[in-house]
């Protein structure tokens, strides 16, 4: 058919009509319109002819154009829609590069087969008006609550009816075996919004931790004002929940208004989560506090936390060992998961054992190294000496004042000491030399004897070997493995050397070697120090 001969306003009916069914903006209709209806004409007037077509917003009229581009002389590859500044005089009167020759043509008549084209054209740009639609209208509401109806069941996935699309939740992100019929309502946490080829994907979740905590926001009001906030949430979804409140009104109570009047406020939450057990715990920045409240109802009698390794101890009576690690785990799970920390969990009798080996074990050592009785050695270990280096270089008040030690006996203890650390040392620079390290090393600053022998065990003799070492290879480190935190050994880590100490002993090298400028150092460490002021302030404003 000719545009020409069908109710020109018929056009912007349609595109109208169109635009309020898919609810979408009918200036994109009509303007997959006018891309349909210039494809048609190029099928007609040659593919390699710049087609345009304008529909009228107010009449409907179609209008087709040809339009030709002024181009380089060099650029020109296609003589139906380009031409050069020569040949474009005899239409401009001073013609430019860029510039463009516009004709009018005339209307295409439309066969069948133009027209089902035309129609698959506006068909797709109205499937991506409504899928960008759709996007813009779920992006801003990723990571809260959404209330949809359930549509259909997939291979256990529930397809939820959200209004203007459609989510998906998947059979891992339901609640135990909880199961829907369609129809149902149904509330969920929208977990992630994507941009995809088949259009938006919208995730749903009701196993996420977050979900928990927007419905607390939806049942506290103390928590959307913002006078209680949620500090942290783990799950064990369908069983049981920890979630650490804490308030910023000393007149509130976090725990009480969580609960709610005869439990009002936490029941909704629970019904909500098919029954889910839930323990309110008062947050506090006290990392061992905290970690006490989170495994209740077990009583804890000890918490040794080591903050570099990212790991809790806790010592807890015989009787609460399986109070306080819970149902398959459930307890302390749930706790480490709160604590962001891995918590090892002893009983008293466990711990017991433990500080009587290390007792013995130190003990023996003394024994061996300063040949002293046992008595004399568990005197020592008792006021806490671990090494031999504090026996020798400690202050000789500290020695008098262990019961039964005079000035003679200490100062005997500390000639005996000293002599068996140089004679370790001694051992250990022969063993290093033996292995070929070099003297660049060996007289390097801040390295002893042992550390030198313990270097060159593993191929480390010259000083541009150790330059060329990372901080954690010396020092050792975590990283995290499939979510787990595994311990990397350092090299000298049986020094007791820190990152801090490994680092500027590498950085040191380097400038030795003079592959590093010392302003560089003096930078880092301003920079080092700015960084710590920084955290001081912040923790000083917090307090």
């Amino acid at each position: 058919m000719a545009i020409t001969s069908a109710n020109q306003l018929e056009l912007l009916q349609t595109a109208e009509a169109v635009a309020r069914e898919k609810m979408i903006d009918a200036e994109l209709v009509i303007e997959a319109m006018e891309d349909s209806l210039a494809r048609a004409a190029k099928s007609r007037y040659g593919a390699d002819m710049d087609i345009r077509v304008a529909i009228d917003r107010k009449t409907g009229v179609a209008t087709f154009t040809r339009v030709r581009t002024v181009v380089e002389d060099d650029l020109l590859e296609n003589h139906h829609a380009e031409l050069t500044v020569k040949q474009a005089a005899p239409y401009l009167d001073d013609p430019k590069i860029g510039d463009e020759i516009i004709d009018e043509v005339p209307p295409v008549e439309l066969g069948r087969i133009a027209a089902q084209s035309a129609k698959q054209v506006i068909l797709q740009r109205v499937r991506e008006a409504e899928r960008d639609r759709q996007y813009e209208e779920f992006k801003d509401r990723a990571h809260t609550i959404i209330n949809g109806v359930v549509k259909r069941e997939e291979y256990g996935n529930i397809i939820v009816d959200v209004g203007a699309g459609e989510a998906i939740l998947r059979r891992n992100e339901k609640i135990g075996r909880e199961s829907y019929r369609n129809g149902d309502r149904i509330r969920c946490y929208v977990k992630d919004v994507r941009r995809e080829a088949r259009g938006p994907q919208i995730f749903l979740s009701r196993t996420a931790p977050e979900f928990m905590a927007e419905l607390f926001k939806m049942e506290v009001p103390e928590i959307y004002d913002g006078i209680i906030e949620i500090k942290a949430v783990a799950r064990d979804p369908g069983s049981r929940a920890k979630i650490g409140v804490i308030s910023y009104d000393s007149g509130i109570d976090p725990v009480g208004a969580c609960v709610g009047m005869r439990g009002s406020r936490v029941q909704a939450v629970v019904n909500e989560l098919q029954g889910e057990k839930i323990d309110i715990i008062p947050w506090t920045e006290d990392q061992a506090t905290f970690l006490v409240n989170a495994l209740q109802p077990a009583e804890v009698s000890k918490v040794v936390i080591d903050e570099e390794a990212g790991k809790i101890e806790v010592v807890v009576p015989d009787e609460q060992l399986s109070l306080a690690i819970g149902r398959r785990g459930q307890n302390v799970r749930l706790a480490s998961q709160l604590t962001a920390l891995d918590i090892d969990i002893l009983t008293e009798s466990d711990e017991s054992a433990r500080r009587q080996a290390e007792f013995a074990a130190r003990t023996k050592l003394f024994m061996d190294e300063l040949d002293i009785d046992e008595m004399m050695a568990q005197l020592l270990v008792a006021e806490e000496f671990t090494a031999l280096e504090e026996v020798a270089y400690v202050e000789l008040d500290e020695l008098l004042a262990i019961d039964g030690f005079d000035e003679e006996t200490a100062e005997e203890l500390q000639t005996r000491a000293r002599e068996r650390l140089e004679a370790v040392a001694a051992a250990a620079l022969a063993a290093a030399r033996e292995l070929g390290v070099e003297d660049s090393l060996i007289e390097f600053d801040g390295l002893t004897p042992q550390m030198v022998e313990a270097l060159a065990k593993d191929g480390i003799k010259t000083l541009e070997d150790f330059a060329t070492c990372a901080d954690w290879e010396l020092a050792g480190g975590w990283t995290t493995v499939n979510g787990e935190r595994v311990k990397d050994e350092g090299l000298l880590e049986p020094f007791d050397m820190s990152l801090e100490e490994a680092q500027t002993l590498v950085m040191t090298a380097r400038v030795l070697l003079g592959w590093v400028d010392p302003t560089e150092m003096e930078t880092a460490a301003d920079e080092d120090e700015a960084e710590e002021a920084s955290d001081d302030e912040v923790q000083e404003e917090t307090r």
